[in-house]
């Protein structure tokens, strides 16, 4: 356990490297952790394309679940939910950590703080490597929420709690309430996926999704949905017909795709009082056109989500502790690879578009 395997990202167009590295002393208050399973998110598919601007060389993966092998003696030895940590546990942990005592932490945006370190974005550099998901071990900073994994979650799935499904949680502490509201979901990859699955488990009366693909409006009926919409790829009068007899009547609109045209449209369907939360808009596009007088007149409220804080992760926990059996999320991984197929994973998921591709790190 001196040393570990790590894939190095040198750019986009450049072929992955397989590094071994000396594993460090931890120091105050980290945590050693021999990563189990990391699943490749859409930011990670984005950097590898060069959609996204990472520093390099780094460790791709920030979805990732592992098991504890050592505690430095100044951690506490709990867990965020205040469970005792242990050798040998099985964890998550948030994509970032965070000074608590920073002014943005006051403000339940811990994720904002100056200075934020996170998971499988930063550099390797000599001293600090192990820090993403596709290696055999990451080292938790201080002030990093660690979550045990309960046991009727399986690897693949606990994987995507600490970004996909959190960030979810997150967009409904945004929403405020959706239990008897009709919620228009636009957007079904995974992060549209989990928001209609927590839709249903916090009590939505209807839940709509709408996508440019069929086969992943067929898939999201698995996750609560009760109604699809199917939009064409291009802007214009064909979608406007298409959401016409949605106009004024959702209450409550999650923007999971980052499309303008989607974006637009979702608050198009808004009826007095509704909100619309967008989380897909992570890269650079056209900019969207609101109108101005409807948006006044509607009451109509805008928000916008990056990643989460540490209380959106604990609740994704608990819905999937809950509901891990109740939706198909065992069917989310499309495909699973070695830590040495990286490169193949990367390319397969670009292909083949999964909800996610696995890569399991190393058997428990």
């Amino acid at each position: 356990m001196s040393s570990g395997k790590l894939m190095v990202f040198n750019g986009p167009g450049e072929e992955m490297q397989l590094q071994h590295r000396e594993l460090p002393e931890l120091a105050t208050g980290e945590v050693l952790i021999r990563n189990l399973y990391t699943t490749i998110c859409g930011s990670d598919l984005h950097t590898f394309c060069g959609l996204r601007k990472e520093n390099t060389p780094t460790i791709l993966g920030h979805e990732i679940v592992g098991k504890v092998v050592k505690i430095n003696e100044s951690h506490s030895g709990k867990d965020y939910a205040g469970n005792t940590l242990k050798v040998g546990d099985i964890v998550t942990w948030s994509i970032f950590s965070a000074d608590p005592d920073s002014e943005m932490s006051a403000q339940g945006m811990p994720q904002k703080t100056v200075g934020v370190f996170k998971y499988g974005h930063a550099t390797v550099t000599e001293k600090d490597a192990f820090h993403g998901g596709l290696a055999e071990y990451c080292v938790l900073k201080p002030h990093t929420a660690i979550l045990k994994i309960p046991d009727n979650v399986s690897l693949p799935v606990a994987a995507t709690l600490n970004c996909a499904v959190a960030t979810v949680a997150g967009a409904l502490r945004l929403a405020g309430t959706v239990k008897g509201k009709t919620v228009l979901i636009t957007g079904s990859g995974l992060l549209g996926m989990v928001c209609a699955a927590m839709c249903k488990d916090a009590g939505a009366k209807k839940i709509i999704t709408a996508d440019i693909a069929a086969s992943r409006l067929q898939q999201s009926l698995a996750f609560g949905v009760d109604e699809t919409c199917l939009l064409t790829p291009t802007s214009g009068g064909e979608n406007e017909s298409v959401l016409t007899s949605l106009y004024s009547k959702i209450e409550v609109v999650f923007d999971m795709s980052g499309s303008p045209e989607a974006m637009e449209e979702g608050v198009a369907t808004l009826a007095v009082g509704g909100v619309a939360v967008w989380v897909g808009a992570v890269f650079r596009q056209r900019k969207v056109m609101v109108d101005a007088e409807q948006i006044i007149r509607r009451l109509i409220t805008l928000k916008g989500l990056h990643n989460y804080n540490y209380d959106d992760f604990v609740y994704a926990v608990d819905f999937m502790h809950r509901n891990a059996q109740r939706f198909p999320f065992e069917q989310i991984v499309g495909k699973e690879f070695s830590l040495n197929e990286a490169e193949q994973a990367f390319e397969y998921a670009l292909k083949n578009k999964p909800l996610r591709v696995g890569i399991r790190i190393q058997e428990l």
